[in-house]
């Protein structure tokens, strides 16, 4: 009597995936897969969704869906899911090359130079930052100085040298391997991002699911 037990794969989802516009979400796209090798291929050439237009840029998959379709190709297979039970793909389009413009990015530069300077002049003048440093050069040297300019320019340079620690990036140079503080912010809010997404479609699978029940209902 042969005992042929059913095949375990183990599946992960990934967080979030991009998929070129009117190709077919296939499971190699979306999640990892560990598998015999002769079922590996199988597995990673599943359809899974072919995007419409209707469908937007965002399309939710979870585990619900991708389930069934192993077990149409493996019936009975053991399957571990790892992790989260859903991951989000984006549909993007054919990306356009586009010539960088000079004058916008002097114009964005100004901008974010003259905004910083006058950020920090407000908060200098807000905490009377001239009356500290003419008190500390006066606790320093014995003699009162109305006009400390060797200790104020110490003082600007060092908060510049300070800010390029603290984010610790100098143009594309990373003093270590830590995220900086804008990395950070900005992996926090495409999170934040992410479960909108999630918490959306899944709003929105509810919704259809309700309108197909009333519609089936018999009076």
């Amino acid at each position: 009597m042969n005992d042929k037990r059913a095949p375990a794969i183990y599946i992960q989802l990934k967080n979030r995936v991009t998929v070129p516009k009117g190709k077919g979400v296939m499971l190699r796209d979306v999640a990892y897969l560990i598998a015999g090798p002769e079922l590996r291929e199988k597995l990673d050439s599943i359809l899974l969704l072919q995007p419409e237009q209707s469908d937007g840029n965002l399309i939710l998959i979870d585990l619900l869906t991708i389930i069934p379709r192993i077990h149409e190709l493996v019936p009975g297979a053991d399957i571990q899911p790892i992790g989260e039970g859903r991951t989000i793909v984006q549909i993007e389009g054919p990306l356009e090359v586009r010539k960088p413009s000079i004058a916008l990015f002097v114009l964005v530069w100004l901008l974010l130079f003259f905004g910083s300077a006058l950020t920090i002049m407000n908060f200098h003048a807000d905490v009377s930052m001239q009356e500290v440093h003419v008190r500390i050069v006066e606790m320093l040297t014995g003699r009162r100085d109305e006009h400390p300019y060797v200790f104020q320019v110490a003082y600007s340079l060092g908060i510049g040298f300070g800010m390029v620690v603290f984010f610790n990036h100098l143009f594309k140079k990373k003093w270590n391997e830590e995220p900086t503080p804008l990395e950070v912010e900005m992996f926090l809010y495409q999170k934040n991002i992410d479960h909108y997404v999630v918490h959306e479609e899944y709003s929105k699978l509810e919704h259809r699911q309700g309108s197909s029940g009333k519609k089936g209902e018999v009076p």
